[in-house]
């Protein structure tokens, strides 16, 4: 059981930095504005993305196996209040279900009534992505005070990405527009 316990670690800690990595080289993927990060990103993301996904489902079915394992008694309870364990067990259900379903809408469009675009998917994969940091941090028995602070700093690089993202889509030159009829 103690080897059922270390895969369920050692996967975790594979697909938690190869979920981040597919998150950060997907939000300038397109974005031509973003220049080089764009340009890296379009070499990359994709192949990372697959490998976190499949690192990811290998995670999920040996996360449960080792959950149903706790829940039957089979091995004793966590270090953590069980309050924790329940609460990753559902953060991490989540994640994984928002990401299949994001998958799903990458793979085929055509499954939901009206075809997805890219933003509907990708909305669904930084879902995911975020209810994977709760259950990083609810459930995660080795990581210490370093890792979370870690994780709160690298959930802020993505949002700062995000928002360049955002500013990057922006037409500014309305703006510009505006002022110079204004000076006139």
């Amino acid at each position: 059981m103690m080897l059922l316990w270390y895969l369920d670690r050692a996967t975790a800690l594979v697909a938690y930095p190869a979920l981040y990595l597919a998150v950060i080289t997907g939000v300038p993927y397109g974005a031509p504005g973003m220049g080089a990060l764009y340009d890296a990103a379009r070499r990359v993301h994709l192949e990372v993305a697959v490998f976190a996904l499949i690192v990811t489902l290998a995670h999920a079915a040996i996360g449960l196996l080792d959950a149903a394992f706790v829940v039957t008694g089979a091995v004793p309870p966590p270090s953590y209040p069980i309050p924790y364990f329940v609460a990753g067990v559902v953060a991490g259900g989540g994640a994984l279900a928002l990401t299949v379903v994001a998958v799903l809408g990458f793979l085929d469009a055509r499954r939901f009534p009206r075809p997805w675009g890219p933003r509907v998917v990708h909305a669904f994969a930084y879902a995911g992505f975020a209810f994977g940091t709760v259950h990083a941090v609810a459930i995660g028995t080795d990581v210490g005070h370093v890792a979370r602070v870690g994780i709160l700093v690298g959930s802020g690089f993505v949002g700062y990405l995000l928002l360049l993202r955002l500013a990057d889509e922006v037409d500014w030159s309305v703006l510009r527009l505006r002022s110079s009829e204004t000076d006139a």
